[in-house]
């Protein structure tokens, strides 16, 4: 048996307007101006093909100013309450041990996109919505714009925001031939030190 004191409600209110000051609704993300995608399928396939993600991978992208993929990497995001701090760390993370910042720019030219892969459907989340925080909030620190985010799912991709998506790729099928995959950078290393990030995080 164990003894302690349980959380005042004060300090769990705190706790919860906290997090919810992590998190973008829909109707924030419309009106921060994020810039379309000319081809998000061409886009989605190409990160799919390089990654393949599974349920409950995140992949983190820079497209310069064709929409041409710089530098990409994918991770895995622990179990754990959905907090966009920690997502944008994670995020952070990623684009520093794969890019170089642009924090010397008086404006951004290079955008990063998210695209991330989870179980239901294409419909906006308390969990998206952490993710569009932390993307938002990543590509401040490294003086990127802050592109589309876009979700994976069994259904097939959708970038939300736009209204814009399709069937394939999704989250069951395989990487699918795509022309442009070849010319893209080398993948980036990711594995265990990738996936230690969250862990860390989450501990602090």
């Amino acid at each position: 048996m164990t003894f302690g004191f349980a959380p005042s409600s004060a300090a769990s209110l705190s706790t919860a307007a906290a997090s919810a000051h992590r998190v973008l609704e829909p109707a924030e993300w419309a009106s921060a101006g994020i810039p379309l995608l000319r081809n998000p399928r061409e886009v989605v396939s190409g990160l799919h093909a390089r990654h393949h993600p599974g349920p409950a991978t995140a992949v983190v992208a820079v497209l310069d100013p064709d929409e041409r993929v710089q530098a990409s990497a994918s991770f895995v995001r622990r179990p754990a309450p959905a907090d966009g701090w920690m997502f944008r760390n994670a995020l952070l993370s990623q684009l520093r041990r794969v890019i170089p910042h642009d924090l010397r720019r008086r404006t951004p030219v290079r955008t990063a996109v998210l695209l991330y892969c989870r179980e239901g459907d294409g419909r906006w989340t308390e969990e998206d919505g952490a993710w569009m925080w932390g993307l938002r909030d990543a590509c401040t620190l490294h003086g990127l714009r802050c592109g589309a985010y876009i979700t994976l799912t069994r259904e097939g991709w959708q970038v939300l925001g736009e209204g814009r998506g399709g069937r394939r790729p999704n989250a069951d099928s395989a990487p699918e031939p795509f022309g442009s995959a070849a010319s893209l950078p080398p993948l980036p290393r990711t594995g265990g030190a990738a996936s230690e990030v969250l862990r860390r995080v989450a501990a602090r």
